[in-house]
């Protein structure tokens, strides 16, 4: 058996070398060539899984171990007996780390009373709804839009996307990206999208580039159809636009997702799919190595503070996307390297509390963003 494995997965060397010849190549490299006589190929989104990469190989199986599988051609692997796998949520806690240290980075800049602020999310799933929770957290009023698990479960819970144009100070998108049909999402930020909207939001991507029409976000923001946005996913990475770049309020290399936990959550579901398809015997593989956070315990003295700055204080020391912000700004030219060396940085469940003066209601709601807390010693 043959596997290629995409060399900037962390925490995958060793899983296969017993079973398998494993080869380990960037996603630029993974040629057609390469693949002819492979099994299975684990990936990321740079490695385009097509027709040109795969006609005539033996590639039985393609797990990426990402969220996202628009680099994967499906309809071809489906016509072709070739099994795919995304790893759907695996980096969810990590986009919600980085949309609550936005919200807060932009509450401090505007002095915004958070729960004064109306949120809407376009898109519910395994992020959207996270972020949902963050902003419950925050105190916001939450909008959601999602209309796909609205025929699936019901309306209940959401309203249209014209409330959201209408009624949202905030509006983030965590969508997939869908070129056609009913759903969708290709230049769901487009000129007429802009214009509808009432209240002069800020916009965040942070699901994928081409989500967001470039023109029409320049445009929106130089007209103040939008008074702020916040991009991760930007249309063709790593040639991004950088009219657009100097116009964001807040910019970063397509890293939201990229948590140390949530790389080795998505490692792990793809190294279960390979094992579970071909039935090699890892059932108990787990990663390990994923680097400890800098300072894993912290104390929060809650007296004279706000609940919204003792949250600040809690979410910042995680991260502080204002960093990530700076060194994109000054290195714009090195997109592909900023993602395949960002330093270790983890989610909230790694960070214990020292709590000091802080009240229950806020101590809870430190406990459901995650946190681990220890009464002061």
């Amino acid at each position: 058996m043959k596997l290629i494995i995409d060399d900037k997965i962390p925490y995958i060397r060793g899983a296969f070398e017993d079973v398998s010849e494993v080869i380990y190549l960037s996603g630029a490299k993974t040629t057609a060539e390469i693949a002819k006589d492979a099994d299975a190929i684990v990936t990321r989104t740079r490695t385009i899984c097509n027709e040109k990469l795969l006609a005539g190989s033996s590639v039985k199986f393609i797990a990426t171990a990402t969220i996202g599988f628009d680099h994967i051609d499906t309809d071809y692997c489906d016509a072709n007996g070739i099994r795919w796998t995304n790893a759907p949520g695996c980096n969810s806690k990590s986009v919600e780390q980085y949309i609550a240290s936005t919200l807060i980075v932009l509450a401090e800049k505007n002095g915004w009373n958070m729960s004064e602020k109306c949120i809407g999310i376009v898109g519910v799933g395994n992020v959207g709804s996270k972020v949902a929770r963050v902003a419950e957290i925050f105190g916001m009023k939450v909008l959601l839009n999602d209309p796909p698990i609205e025929r699936a479960e019901g309306s209940e819970k959401f309203v249209s996307i014209e409330t959201i144009m209408n009624e949202a100070d905030i509006i983030t998108l965590h969508v997939p990206l869908n070129m056609k049909g009913e759903d969708a999402t290709f230049h769901l930020g487009n000129e007429l999208f802009l214009s509808s909207l009432k209240k002069k939001p800020v916009l965040i991507n942070s699901c994928r580039g081409e989500v967001i029409e470039t023109e029409a976000v320049k445009a929106g923001l130089k007209n103040g159809q939008i008074s702020a946005f916040v991009c991760d996913c930007w249309e063709n990475e790593p040639e991004i636009d950088l009219e657009l770049l100097s116009l964001t309020e807040i910019a970063t290399p397509h890293i939201a997702g990229y948590s140390k936990d949530g790389k080795a959550t998505g490692t792990l579901m793809s190294v279960q799919a390979i094992n579970e398809f071909f039935g090699l015997g890892l059932e108990n593989w787990k990663p390990t190595g994923v680097e400890a956070p800098k300072e894993p315990e912290f104390e929060i003295d809650g007296n004279e503070l706000t609940e919204q700055q003792i949250l600040s204080k809690a979410i910042l020391h995680t991260y502080d996307i204002r960093n990530d912000d700076k060194t994109f700004r000054a290195n714009t030219e090195l997109f592909e390297q900023l993602r395949g060396d960002y330093p270790t940085r983890r989610e909230f469940q790694a960070f214990t509390i020292v709590a000091k003066n802080i009240k229950t209601a806020t101590f809870e709601k430190l406990f459901k963003l995650g946190f681990n807390i220890s009464p002061q010693r």
